[in-house]
């Protein structure tokens, strides 16, 4: 596989019918515990699409996590919520389905009246109250903007849901990264990943300061420098993050047509690209959350094929799990080196500049 090859934008817009929005409040003078530094991120699917989640983290924040399970009878998402504001934050989601209801997106319930929708809105939080005003946090009118915002090119760092974000002792954020499968069973699939990065554990190599994600790439292929000693030695002299409640969350999603357990072994594999790029992941002080999506529209543009049977299409999953976990790895890295100082937290850049 490879990366997003040239005309497409390595993200996960990248994946036909995903469309990505944010909302976020940044007051210039923010700091840890005064000001506004909070947001949400909507990833919006027109199309619909096959979803599952897979949990990792010891303290989880979720909305709709249940209804994902592959025994139970909802086939297709609306929507994804990623949000700040710990379980405060899951009220963006109460805007995400007034602006899917309001353009008439959704589950059908009323054979008679087609403006009769239920939207499908699963949703997770990072914690990042500390950061800014504790009160002031991601609404149903963050989410209703997010929602209307949502498109094919957004910008990724200290925006959305990755405003607030703190990756171990630096500035984390919104970062998304795509791949296109080459060979065997899978080739012409697309694979993408969006993650906001709030971990506990750290992102970068203290021996070296490079990220732990450009580990399967190399810091090249993310142009990045080599950082000098003195660098890495003032950057592990930075304070420990002080809060004890942290968490990854993102969307993985794919134009393969999977059923819902399919997505949900993607869900579950995409987990070892965070493992890859945060040490320690899936702590007890985490809620690391990740939704897999699949739009199936590889071989038909923008309208969804219908899942092939699971059991013969295994080749095709299992090169797309292994693309998933790649995706999530470089969306970390992208994270950190989109993101900027907020709060007086310091960037990767601030850090290591160059």
């Amino acid at each position: 596989m490879t990366q997003a090859p040239p005309g497409q934008r390595n993200s996960l817009a990248d994946v036909a019918g995903m469309l990505v929005g944010h909302h976020h409040v940044l007051d210039p003078d923010a700091t840890l515990g005064a000001g506004a530094a909070t947001g949400c991120t909507v990833v919006r699917v027109p199309v619909g699409a096959v979803a599952a989640v897979d949990v990792r983290g010891g303290g989880p924040g979720t909305r709709e996590t249940d209804l994902l399970d592959p025994m139970n009878s909802v086939r297709r998402v609306d929507a994804i919520v990623l949000t700040g504001g710990s379980a405060y934050g899951l009220a963006a989601a109460d805007g995400v389905m007034r602006w899917l209801e309001d353009h008439g997106a959704g589950t059908a319930v009323d054979p008679g009246d087609a403006r009769h929708v239920v939207p499908i809105v699963p949703g997770a939080v990072i914690f990042d109250l500390p950061v800014g005003a504790w009160d002031v946090r991601p609404t149903a009118e963050f989410g209703y903007r997010a929602a209307a915002a949502a498109g094919l090119d957004f910008a990724r760092g200290s925006v959305g849901a990755g405003v607030g974000a703190r990756a171990g002792s630096i500035k984390g954020g919104v970062g998304t990264a795509s791949v296109v499968v080459t060979q065997g069973a899978a080739a012409g699939v697309t694979v993408a990943a969006l993650i906001v990065a709030n971990p506990l554990g750290s992102v970068f190599d203290p021996r070296t300061g490079l990220p732990w994600g450009c580990g399967t790439d190399g810091p090249d292929f993310f142009r990045l420098g080599t950082p000098s000693a003195e660098q890495v030695t003032s950057a592990n002299a930075l304070p420990v993050k002080g809060t004890a409640l942290n968490t990854t969350i993102g969307v993985v999603a794919t134009d393969a047509a999977l059923d819902p357990t399919g997505c949900r072994r993607v869900a579950a594999t995409a987990h070892d690209g965070l493992a890859r790029a945060v040490r320690p992941a899936h702590s007890p002080l985490d809620g690391d959350t990740l939704f897999a999506v699949a739009t199936g529209t590889v071989a038909t543009g923008a309208r969804p094929a219908p899942a092939p049977d699971f059991r013969a299409d295994v080749a095709v999953l299992d090169q797309v799990c292994t693309a998933a976990a790649l995706c999530v790895e470089r969306a970390v890295v992208d994270a950190i080196c989109c993101a900027h100082t907020v709060a007086g937290i310091p960037s990767y850049h601030d850090l290591f500049p160059g």
